[in-house]
């Protein structure tokens, strides 16, 4: 199943976590993001995917796969954060 998200910046709600990232690849199962980032805190959610910007942000080193079965949305988002602004 091709979502169409390929190349796209996005943040990933899952039923734990958010990340932002560029989707590298996709499968029917998962989505790998380059420049990924964990958000361990949005700060106003509506807020952050105006503005692009969040209270926490802590990037992976290296890409990072999120199992699609964990997800509950996922939306474009403008740029991905690599640090706090």
């Amino acid at each position: 199943m091709d979502m169409g998200m390929k190349g796209k910046n996005v943040l990933i709600r899952t039923v734990t976590n958010y990340y932002t990232g560029n989707v590298v690849e996709e499968t029917k199962k998962w989505l790998k993001l380059e420049r990924a980032a964990w958000i361990p805190d949005t700060g106003r959610f509506s807020t952050a995917l105006a503005t692009g910007e969040y209270s926490e942000v802590e990037p992976y080193p290296e890409a990072v796969v999120v199992m699609l079965a964990a997800v509950v949305d996922i939306t474009i988002i403008r740029e991905v954060p690599t640090r706090l602004k």
